[in-house]
């Protein structure tokens, strides 16, 4: 699975950077029954929502695309602060 993620965050590199967005990690997570394909994005300033739903636009077809996970999953996309509230 850690060459899917590493394949996947080689995808989306280079879109994010053209929004100036750092791919801060891709983690595959099984939480109670269900998958997820989780995504943290940072940004110098940080992140509002808005800037999240234009990267999830242009990050989703990619993952539809590229077609690495035959799981079920839902895809988590959410900044970095978000990700790491439990720290």
């Amino acid at each position: 699975m850690q060459a899917i993620l590493e394949k996947i965050k080689e995808s989306i590199l280079e879109p994010m950077n053209k929004m100036d967005i750092i791919v801060d990690s891709v983690l595959w997570e099984k939480e109670n029954n269900y998958y997820y394909l989780r995504i943290f994005l940072d940004k110098v300033n940080g992140l509002d929502l808005d800037t999240i739903v234009e990267a999830t636009n242009i990050i989703n077809p990619i993952i539809d695309e590229l077609d690495l996970i035959q799981e079920e999953y839902i895809l988590d996309i959410s900044s970095k602060e978000r990700g790491n509230e439990d720290e």
